[in-house]
């Protein structure tokens, strides 16, 4: 069960990615929809990974 749950995660990434590259050679309409989509998607899970590891590393910083 997870590993069908995991393929289709990365089924939807790839696809993602595709329509941005596609969406960026002047695809159709809905290819740059799926791309804004996809880039959006990627800037939360990096912001969300970003401020989950500073709060951890700020107290080793001081010693």
């Amino acid at each position: 069960m997870i590993l069908l749950l995991l393929s289709a995660v990365v089924l939807l990434v790839a696809g993602g990615c595709a329509c941005v590259v596609w969406a960026a050679r002047g695809g159709p309409p809905w290819t740059r929809a799926v791309a804004r989509t996809t880039l959006a998607a990627g800037e939360l899970v990096r912001d969300s990974g970003r401020s989950g590891g500073n709060r951890g590393r700020s107290g080793d910083a001081d010693g």
